[in-house]
């Protein structure tokens, strides 16, 4: 497994929602937004720094947690990532399963995620250095723990961002797997999915207001928290070596699972039960070390509970997981070095890949369906099968062999079924994404190749270790919506950018444009029905905003819009849609981060998670 990375030399964030404090795990966080702090480095360069933040008063209800302080400063200033980033790190790359070195089995992964759904998870993966080799092998190691800094940063997301919600599918009946975040079905997740419109209204009154906000754990040490969940009865979020459920309008404390370890990686898919899988270590690590990502957990959602714990042996000694994911009732882990199906209610062995010459599963994407990303040959040889396989059996369905000599692949979508690659590493922005592949699931036969040029689209992938971990990507009804680069606007205000909708079956442009408007730069999120739900950063002097995008005419309503008071806005802008968790149900915006680390700075008070909410 790999160090979760940071964003490349990000600027810290400051100024938001109140002055540090330190309060016990069982105390709700006190004060309010608004001690006055340096202002945060806006989504696109003002004219000039906003003045300092008027106080802003907090809901009574406040989430639990450890406030921390945001990074340090950056030698050079890209778009601000969401709190929890590392902000400096040595610049040897660890690499478990990576090319270009031996592999650490023990560095610890960051998670992914991303799909529609009331819930999702999402982070960034450095791109590493080809290299031939062999899988990776077992645990039990105390090897350095590196953060891996570097100018180029291959993220998948998934999805940056995801909400997972159970609903029905269009005959009425349940669903068995909801699906999370932008990036994997095209189905809704929410109420009734159909094929007309969506279930998202917009309310009486857009404005938000702040629900609650989880202060940062306290953290001597660089840990991952990528993984959070909404259902109808709770937000549910990583924190360190814990998840914990939270009331999604008040923020108090519902329940809190206990893990052995921090956690390694996530999925966004939730079955329709509210339950769904995570990745982590046996014990807590000792500083700049792991102790490897083994173990794997069902979580039920509602009752806040693990239902079992299992690992996949390799001889005497547990594997180490990449990658993990839900796809109807099953749990389904991967690696290099191997990995294991279970039944996601009663952990039962389903099935486990068999390695045949040099192939392997790499790792699953899961949902609607489940599809492996098998890899064969050595590298610079490779060859990609991308098989859709019966969950409960590992039957394959069908197959789809990619062209020899691309490496790595990410799943965006099971269904309809969509692979991203960077074809030649012809992308060159880190993204993972040169093309994407529009794959018939029936019969394996490609049904067209779209070209995604990294200079002129937006949207990233990782296809090193987590497979189905794409941002800013969604996959709806025969139709991928991808955003643009952003280029310059045509006012004052900056940048902006837009969303360009592909037909999946000819692989076209279909003449749909959803713009973000001057200075805001807008992410697809998820599917709501036909509509797509997508998320606004705003400009410096204005409060993000969601939209529902609508699937025939591409009209944009607006749902919901987040104050415009600049503690606020600093703190919505540290969580930036290229790194952060971004869900949206139902008037209810979440936005979390997915690392924690110990605080280089002493202007502002940094936030596992924040909440929004429409009165309407």
């Amino acid at each position: 497994m790999t160090q979760p990375p940071p964003p490349p030399n990000q600027p810290p964030q400051q100024g938001g929602f109140g002055p540090p404090q330190d309060q016990p795990p069982q105390q709700p966080a006190q004060g309010g937004f608004g001690v006055p702090t340096p202002p945060a480095a806006p989504a696109t360069p003002p004219a000039q720094p906003p003045a300092a933040p008027p106080n802003f008063a907090k809901s009574p209800e406040q989430g639990y947690g450890y406030p921390q302080q945001p990074q340090g400063a950056p030698q050079t200033p890209p778009p601000p990532p969401g709190y929890g980033y590392p902000a400096g790190a040595p610049q040897t790359p660890p690499g478990y399963g990576y090319p270009g070195q031996q592999p650490n089995p023990y560095a610890q992964p960051a998670a992914y995620g991303q799909q529609p759904g009331y819930g999702y998870p999402g982070q960034p993966t450095m791109p590493m250095q080809p290299q031939p080799g062999a899988p990776g092998g077992p645990a039990k190691s105390k090897a350095p723990l590196y953060i891996i800094v570097a100018a180029v940063v291959a993220i998948a997301l998934i999805v940056g961002g995801g909400i997972w919600y159970a609903g029905r599918s269009d005959d009425g009946k349940k669903d068995d797997t909801a699906n999370s975040s932008g990036g994997t079905s095209g189905k809704d997740t929410e109420g009734g999915g159909g094929t007309s419109g969506g279930d998202e209204k917009a309310p009486a009154d857009t404005a938000s207001k702040v629900l609650f906000q989880v202060p940062m754990p306290k953290a001597d040490d660089l840990f991952v928290t990528s993984g959070s969940w909404l259902t109808d009865k709770v937000y549910a979020k990583s924190g360190i070596a814990q998840i914990v459920g939270y009331d999604p309008d008040k923020g108090t404390k519902l329940w809190t699972i206990p893990l052995s370890g921090p956690v390694c990686a996530v999925t966004d898919h939730v079955t329709a039960d509210h339950r769904t899988a995570v990745v982590f270590q046996p014990k807590m690590p000792r500083k700049n070390s792991s102790e490897g990502c083994s173990q794997v957990a069902a979580i039920d959602l509602d009752a806040g509970k693990a239902l079992w714990t299992k690992t996949v042996n390799s001889g005497d000694s547990p594997v180490n997981l990449e990658n993990v994911t839900v796809a109807q009732h099953t749990v389904a882990a991967g690696s290099t070095s191997g990995g294991a199906a279970w039944d996601i209610d009663t952990g039962k062995v389903l099935w486990q890949p068999k390695p045949a010459d040099t192939c392997y599963d790499a790792g699953y994407g899961g949902g609607e369906k489940l599809v492996a990303v098998r890899k064969c040959g050595s590298y610079g040889n490779r060859q990609l099968h991308i098989q859709t396989i019966d969950p409960k059996s590992g039957k394959v369905i069908s197959e789809y062999k990619m062209t020899s000599g691309i490496e790595y692949a990410a799943i965006v979508s099971t269904d309809p079924l969509v692979v991203a690659a960077d074809v030649g590493d012809s992308a060159g922005d880190g993204s993972g994404i040169s093309d994407y592949f529009s794959i018939d699931n029936k019969t394996g036969k490609l049904r067209t190749r779209i070209s995604a040029p990294g200079d002129e689209f937006g949207g990233r992938c990782d296809g090193i270790s987590k497979i189905e971990y794409c941002k800013g990507v969604v996959v709806g009804p025969d139709k991928l919506y991808v955003p643009t680069e952003e280029h310059d606007g045509s006012g004052d205000k900056g940048k902006t950018n837009e969303i360009i909708a592909f037909d999946l079956a000819g692989g076209k442009q279909t003449g749909q444009r959803a713009d973000a408007g001057d200075g805001y730069m807008i992410s697809p999120l998820r599917m709501d029905g036909t509509n797509l739900i997508a998320y606004k950063r705003p400009p410096y002097d204005k409060g993000g905003q969601i939209v529902s995008i609508d699937g025939g005419s591409f009209k944009e309503t607006t749902l919901l819009e987040n104050p415009a008071t600049e503690s606020v806005r600093d703190a919505e802008t540290s969580m930036s849609p290229d790194y952060a968790e971004i869900r949206y149900a139902r008037g209810h915006l979440y936005m979390s981060a997915v690392f924690a680390q110990k605080s280089v700075s002493s202007y502002a008070k940094q936030y596992l998670a924040i909440a929004f909410g429409t009165s309407g």
